[in-house]
């Protein structure tokens, strides 16, 4: 097991998903659902043959496979998020969305939490039904132990999180005391759907739709209704946050300012104030920049363990970090583990 000055926790890892387990996880009428197999339960992401660009035997795919990789890289807690239910915003059927997110909830718990105590879940949400959703998040919270929501950053609703039908979500996870993350993958409705090759696609599908989520969610005031209010954005590396902190405040300063009448401070105090978390990649050279524009205590270590890597390369990545000469120890150790504590209130 490897062992660090430091402790780490992951803030942002992965399951994979099996079709076959979650179908005994539904519950209600879909309890004993008969199914069509050559049709998944989620959404394809967008179209892009993202399957086959896995191992043959992907890594992380069972408890004890990530189980082996919490003690090879020499983590304390793992976060875990979804893949396949990345998709869960394209489900056009608001009924059909809160039985799949009910049906993965406990699956997760009952797959991944119930077989080590360093897994935490993040439950999945049908944002197509808020009042659903406000359901389905106290009870991940309450019955299963989860530490948060998870709020697609692509759906299909025609509206972005700023959205005021979206308030009764976010005065949840202030009571329940559990923060919501946004996490992006699919690349529809992005505006790249021109382009014909994975590599572009890949590069922008994740940022841009963060992008996009957080300039409604500031600029709509939702930070100044909700102060309590925790958020993430993930799997975007952190170099875009000082882009769109200088973006919001001119746009804010500018003559269309009134536009944004919720807020009674500059759109980058909000970012900056202790309630909105990013994750980062261990290895961008903008990371110093970030942490003096953003601070030290919203940064996140993310593995996205078992996406697109081989596992040699995951271990590689917090001792390649611990080794960087441009950050003191206090900002590694708050990216590396601080930050998700407090985010999560591990």
């Amino acid at each position: 097991m490897a062992k660090y000055r430091l402790p780490v926790i992951d803030a942002d890892g992965h399951v994979y998903e099996k079709d076959r387990e979650l179908c005994e996880h539904f519950e209600g009428r879909y309890r004993s659902l008969r199914r069509l197999e050559t049709y998944p339960i989620f959404p394809t992401l967008d179209g892009w043959p993202r399957g086959l660009m896995a191992p043959e035997a992907p890594p992380g795919s069972t408890p004890e496979s990530w189980q082996a990789f919490v003690k090879e890289v020499g983590l304390s807690q793992a976060v875990l998020y979804p893949t396949a239910g990345l998709a869960v915003g394209l489900i056009q059927k608001a009924e059909w969305a809160v039985a799949v997110c009910r049906a993965y909830n406990n699956w997760l718990a009952a797959r991944y939490l119930s077989a080590d105590a360093a897994f935490r879940g993040v439950a999945l949400l049908p944002v197509q039904d808020v009042p659903a959703a406000v359901e389905e998040l106290e009870r991940a919270v309450t019955v299963h132990g989860m530490v948060g929501g998870l709020l697609p950053a692509n759906t299909v609703l025609n509206k972005s999180y700023g959205h005021a039908d979206f308030h009764p979500l976010f005065a949840a996870a202030e009571r329940l005391d559990v923060p919501l993350a946004m996490h992006g993958a699919p690349s529809r409705g992005l505006g790249i759907d021109h382009f014909d090759t994975w590599i572009k696609v890949h590069a922008l599908e994740h940022p841009l739709a963060i992008m996009i989520q957080c300039t409604s969610i500031v600029l709509d005031g939702v930070l100044e209704l909700f102060p309590r209010l925790r958020l993430g954005f993930l799997e975007a590396g952190c170099g875009w946050v000082p882009y769109l902190l200088d973006r919001l405040d001119y746009e804010y300063e500018a003559s269309w300012g009134h536009e944004a009448s919720r807020l009674r401070k500059r759109p980058s105090e909000y970012l900056r104030g202790g309630n909105v978390y990013v994750s980062c990649e261990l290895e961008e050279e903008s990371l110093p920049y970030v942490v003096q524009r953003l601070g030290a205590n919203q940064i996140m270590y993310p593995s996205d363990f078992p996406h697109e890597r081989a596992l040699d390369e995951f271990s590689r990545d917090v001792p390649e970090f611990l080794a960087r000469d441009d950050l003191p120890e206090t900002v590694k150790a708050n990216i590396l583990a601080g930050n998700a504590q407090r985010f999560y209130r591990l």
